[in-house]
């Protein structure tokens, strides 16, 4: 389960990176559910790392929100087991 938590969070903070420079290239983007989604999946770490780090997606409420929770539930979901 470490395994799978570490590489999830390293998925979504090339994500994050690799999403800021399609959006200064005017490129395909990734859409939001799915960084959201990956994010809820474990990936919340390395999604808010991302956002810090690039600063992408910072003044998108939905992420100043979502990202964090998802943190949150990761948090419970691994004290639980």
């Amino acid at each position: 389960m470490l395994n799978y938590i570490i590489v999830i969070n390293i998925i979504c903070f090339i994500l994050m990176g690799f999403d800021k420079y399609q959006a200064i290239h005017n490129n395909y983007r990734i859409p939001e559910v799915t960084l959201i989604t990956l994010s809820f999946l474990g990936g919340g770490i390395g999604s808010f790392l991302g956002m810090k780090i690039f600063h992408h997606k910072t003044k998108k409420l939905k992420f100043q929100i979502l990202i964090p929770l998802s943190i949150l539930f990761l948090i419970i979901f691994i004290m639980k087991y």
